[in-house]
């Protein structure tokens, strides 16, 4: 997924789901980095630097809308 670029970071897995569902709804290409290995081992979520999901610049703007329809209190990079 070379040119794809951290627009949001989430701290547990259970905060995704929901979001992981819309994205693929909408056929948006995205990752979320560090999923596995914080679904593994949650304690250490900040020491890897949370879970960063991650898309194509050229739909920065569309998921940054769905990101604010969905709780406008997430933590925005």
């Amino acid at each position: 997924m070379k040119g794809f670029k951290t627009i949001a970071v989430f701290t547990y897995p259970y905060e995704i789901v929901v979001l992981k569902h819309i994205l693929e709804q909408e056929e948006i290409p995205h990752f979320f980095e560090n999923e596995q290995i914080i679904s593994i081992d949650p304690l250490r979520s900040f020491a890897y630097g949370g879970i960063q999901l991650k898309v194509h610049p050229n739909d920065f703007e569309q998921v940054q809308e769905i990101l604010d329809n969905l709780n406008p209190k997430l933590s925005i990079v």
